[in-house]
């Protein structure tokens, strides 16, 4: 038998390749895969031996001749194949393990084009293609974690057809993902990103339990294996809608750095938010804007959940829990609870993977754009439009609320007091409609607005909302402005002697 070696990621090969030299392999390799395999007392043949060819344009030509693919794609079920094989003395190549250039990691510490061209692997993505191809005869490795199934499936004679095509679908995805990079990366380069063709590229961190509903499938893809690095279940199972509902829940809780943020999230819309001088507090607090819609809602937990705030939450039924951090103390609290779910990053506080574009599916296809950041000087550079001024406390409560506006469906008007949302408003088609509906529900629950900051995430058309905030005794307001009425807006703003500030930057989430 005759097995290929050539990888640019050299993780565990030299032990790969001792046990294939000791299952009787015969190891052909390249450039410095073969170096370090003769280093470390691995009998293998140079490449060039097998090509009759030496590498050539600085190592752009190795791999590409008919010795190689011929041996890793001649079908030994086919006589005719076998007798050109034979004649042209072409040696069957039964295992090909390859990984390629490191294309990610060479962009992401450079900007040099002639660098970056050169690190565009091409003998690999061939290799990996062929031996995928023949996969009915060849075993094609790209990926360091198959290396002992590997050696396992041929210790006990398991390296089997099936086997085989398992890892040629995984050597497949490997070509695709890499190519899809480049092409990306191509666009972004010439086309500011929107090439004619767009590639999504995930890879599968865990299946869900099921889709939105019992009878859809649901799986949970990942960039950059941002989740298997950061998402770690402690209690329970992750559904489809829980996991849309944590994306929706930390966004909130993480966008004030290492603030006490408690976000508390019902079908990806916060009905809960409050920052105070400890999580246990911020919690409270953001219980009482809804505690109606919180009931089986995501709590997210910008810090640790210790065992205070963990019986505060067992008090009532939430469905999911995802902290930057959890004590064994806490987990403890709901061994006895069989249908809340805990997960946690490990870290001190919440983080966000910042990708830097965002896609929503449309029947027949997708949307696809820049992501939506708040600017760090978005709300400190805002413009004061009103002739009365916010106090600290009032801007502070500003910043949160149009930060929580800001991360929440349009149309959106958020209503904060004292640190905590006391209203809110969210995916409605009329913005004075929001304005109104949150303030129902406030006085529905009890809570007292008088005093409070407003935002919206979008300007307001008219000065009707403006009105009914006065009403509701709102002291200051925060809007990104760009109405044709914005002088309406900002008259109203002055009649009601409420602080207005306009942002200057629109922040629609649909």
């Amino acid at each position: 038998m005759r097995a290929l070696v050539s990888v640019s990621d050299k993780t565990g090969i030299v032990e790969f390749a001792k046990s294939l030299e000791e299952l009787g392999f015969e190891i052909v390799s390249t450039g410095g895969t073969y170096k370090l395999l003769k280093e470390n007392n691995i009998k293998a043949i140079e490449i060039d031996e097998v090509t009759k060819f030496p590498e050539m344009f600085d190592g752009r030509v190795k791999t590409l001749n008919p010795y190689i693919h011929g041996g890793i794609l001649y079908r030994r079920d086919l006589p005719s194949h076998i007798r050109t094989a034979n004649e042209h003395n072409i040696k069957a190549i039964d295992l090909v393990c390859v990984n390629l250039y490191p294309f990610k990691e060479t962009i992401s510490k450079t900007e040099d084009f002639d660098e970056i061209i050169e690190n565009i692997d091409i003998g690999g993505p061939a290799m990996v293609r062929s031996a995928a191809k023949n996969f009915a005869d060849v075993t094609v490795v790209t990926d360091v974690v198959d290396y002992d199934r590997v050696i396992e499936s041929y210790k006990h004679k398991t390296n089997t057809l099936e086997f085989r095509r398992e890892l040629m679908i995984k050597a497949y995805e490997h070509t695709a993902s890499y190519d899809s990079m480049i092409a990306n990366y191509m666009n972004k380069r010439f086309k500011n990103g929107f090439g004619d063709t767009q590639f999504i590229v995930g890879t599968k961190a865990f299946d869900t339990r099921y889709g939105e509903n019992p009878h859809q499938k649901g799986a949970l893809y990942e960039f950059d294996y941002f989740f298997t690095n950061n998402f770690k279940i402690l209690k329970g199972e992750a559904s489809f809608n829980n996991m849309t509902d944590i994306n929706a829940a930390v966004k909130i809780a993480a966008a004030f750095d290492k603030a006490p943020a408690v976000a508390i999230v019902k079908h990806a819309n916060p009905c809960g938010f409050a920052i105070k001088e400890t999580l246990l507090e911020s919690y409270i607090d953001a219980l009482k804007c809804d505690p109606v819609s919180a009931y089986g809602g995501v709590v997210a937990i910008n810090g640790t959940l210790d065992v205070q705030l963990a019986n505060k939450i067992n008090e009532m039924f939430i469905e999911v829990v995802i902290a930057a951090n959890v004590t064994n103390e806490a987990l403890e609290v709901f061994e006895n609870k069989k249908r809340i779910k805990i997960f946690t990053q490990e870290s001190k506080y919440l983080m966000l993977s910042e990708d830097a574009y965002d896609f929503r599916h449309i029947d027949g296809g997708f949307v696809y754009q820049d992501s939506d950041f708040i600017g760090e000087d978005e709300i400190k550079n805002a413009e004061l439009k009103s002739k009365r001024e916010a106090n600290n406390e009032e801007l502070k409560d500003l910043e949160i609320a149009y930060k929580v506006a800001s991360l929440t469906k349009s149309n959106c008007v958020v209503y904060v007091k004292n640190g905590a949302m006391v209203a809110i408003g969210m995916g409605m088609t009329s913005r004075v409609d929001a304005s109104k509906c949150a303030l129902l529900k406030a006085k529905d629950m009890g809570l007292d607005v008088e005093g409070c900051a407003m935002a919206s995430e979008a300007f307001f058309p008219f000065r009707d909302s403006i009105d009914i905030a006065a009403l509701a005794g709102v002291k200051a307001i925060i809007e990104p402005g760009g109405s044709l009425r914005d002088e309406d807006v900002v008259n109203a703003a002055n009649e009601h002697n409420i602080a207005l500030y306009f942002t200057g930057v629109r922040h629609f989430l649909h």
